[in-house]
C-alpha cells in the first residue's frame, strides 16, 4: 500500500500515473483496440488475442524493472501497471466475447486478392 505522507505530496500518485500509462502504452503499440477486436473478432480474435497476451507480457516486464529500481515508488508503480494491465486485457476480452457472440460487418476484406489495397 502506498504510504500516505508522500501520496500527499503527489509522487506516488505520478508514479501510479506514469506506470499506468506505460502499460496502456506498449499493450496499445502491440495491438489494435477493443473496437477493431469486436468488430473483425470473427477473423481475427487469435492474432489479435496473441498480441495482446504479447502486450501484456511487456508491460509487466518494465512494470517490475521499474519497481526494481525506483524502490522508493514500487508500491505505486505495481498497481498502476496492474490496475491498467488488468483492465486492458478485460477490455480485449469483452470485445472478443462481444464480437464472436454478434457478429456484425467487419471493416477488413478477407480472402480476395488484392483486397489490403483497396481504400
Amino acid at each position: 500500500m502506498a504510504d500516505l505522507q508522500s501520496a500527499g505530496k503527489g509522487s506516488d500518485g505520478i508514479a501510479f500515473l506514469v506506470s499506468a500509462g506505460i502499460m496502456y502504452e506498449i499493450i496499445a503499440a502491440a495491438c489494435s483496440s477493443p473496437q477493431t477486436m469486436e468488430i473483425n473478432a470473427a477473423a481475427r480474435a487469435g492474432t489479435l488475442m496473441k498480441w495482446v497476451n504479447i502486450g501484456v507480457a511487456q508491460g509487466a516486464l518494465f512494470i517490475i524493472i521499474a519497481a526494481w529500481i525506483d524502490a522508493k515508488h514500487r508500491a505505486a508503480i505495481i498497481a498502476g501497471g496492474t490496475t491498467a494491465g488488468v483492465l486492458m486485457y478485460w477490455q480485449y476480452t469483452h470485445a472478443k466475447r462481444a464480437g464472436l457472440a454478434n457478429p456484425g460487418k467487419p471493416t477488413e476484406q478477407y480472402g480476395q486478392p488484392g483486397a489490403w489495397a483497396k481504400g
